[in-house]
């Protein structure tokens, strides 16, 4: 009887340790906060972006080149990001109401906007306009497009060959009405050139949209136009205009039956860069989430083949690219306006 005594003793011993043994484990064992944790790793916050539909700015009106581009941009974009993107257009001021509105709209990614190299550039390098905003009002994201700009005329016009043109225009100056898309504008800026080198002279009819200036051509109102590739290669096509020559170092694919004003002897080049930015102080969590939905919308076979379509030549340019294509561009068009 004793002997069991003693036996179940030493088993209720041997419990009651092992049961303090687990207690002590349980506390030496305490998991440690993700914070002082060793090898613990932070979570990083993630931005929800976008909640809602995105404004898309045009500072041209519809059914001009850029106008096109961004309608085009907006169908694939707005697939990526998952919303809805609205092309709205503010018009007028050389491009800078629509601009101007851009800079000054909130910083949180929802409002975004197409700004145009060299158009933009008079505004504020010119020292007589004193505007407030510049480049760096705007954070770039990626360049779209670059559209070459052309000089063209009327299907039936008496005026076969570029050449023929200046020749008119020395010997008649200031008669020859040449319409332009604002002033400072890449088409304004390129027939500066011509002007300078040639010492031709236009009387220069300024508009709000290509569209408009394109009318006034085909209706026999103003002789010459100045635009881009992508606004004419279709008239060219089909006769009713007559692309008399490219601003490019080569030939555009879209017009290859069009001589370049280099191969005419003048050697001038301009074109316009179509890109996208977004209101400075966007967060930069906010503006790669823009990139990348960018990046893939124009890299979408469909969007390609719809460029083509429309001869828009895609140039895409990212990130800190962009914005020394911007810096260097900016400084040409400075030096070659003498600002």
């Amino acid at each position: 009887m004793k002997v069991f005594r003693y036996k179940k003793g030493i088993v209720l011993l041997l419990i009651g340790l092992f049961l303090l043994a687990l207690v002590l484990a349980g506390c030496s064992g305490k998991p440690q906060s993700p914070s002082t944790g060793q090898g613990a790793k932070e979570e990083k916050p993630t931005v929800k972006f976008p909640e809602k539909p995105l404004t898309l700015i045009v500072a041209y009106g519809a059914g001009g080149g850029t106008d096109i581009t961004a309608r085009l941009l907006a169908a694939h974009l707005e697939k990526e990001l998952g919303q809805p993107v609205n092309v709205i257009n503010v018009t007028g001021g050389g491009g800078w109401n629509g601009w101007s509105q851009l800079a000054h709209s909130k910083p949180d990614g929802y409002t975004i906007g197409y700004i145009n190299v060299p158009n933009i550039f008079p505004g504020y390098l010119d020292p007589k306009v004193k505007r407030p905003e510049n480049l760096e009002s705007f954070a770039v994201i990626m360049n779209h497009v670059t559209d070459p700009c052309i000089w063209a005329v009327k299907g039936d016009s008496k005026y076969k060959s570029l050449q023929e043109l200046l020749d008119d225009a020395k010997k008649n100056p200031e008669k020859i009405s040449f319409a332009a898309h604002g002033v400072g504008g890449d088409d304004h800026l390129a027939l500066l050139q011509v002007e300078k080198v040639t010492g031709a002279k236009f009387k220069v009819v300024h508009n709000d949209s290509t569209s408009i200036s394109i009318t006034q051509v085909l209706g026999g109102h103003v002789q010459v136009l100045g635009a881009n590739v992508s606004e004419v290669f279709n008239q060219h096509k089909k006769g009713e205009l007559r692309v008399l020559g490219v601003m490019a170092e080569k030939r555009s694919e879209f017009l290859p039956d069009v001589p370049t004003f280099k191969e005419q002897g003048l050697n001038v080049i301009m074109s316009v860069s179509r890109g996208i930015a977004a209101p400075a102080g966007t967060p930069k969590e906010i503006l790669d989430i823009l990139t990348s939905a960018l990046d893939k919308a124009t890299k979408n076979p469909e969007h390609i083949a719809k460029a083509k379509e429309l001869g828009l030549a895609l140039d895409p340019i990212k990130g800190e690219d962009y914005k020394k294509f911007l810096k260097a561009e900016e400084q040409r068009i400075k030096e070659l306006m003498g600002w």
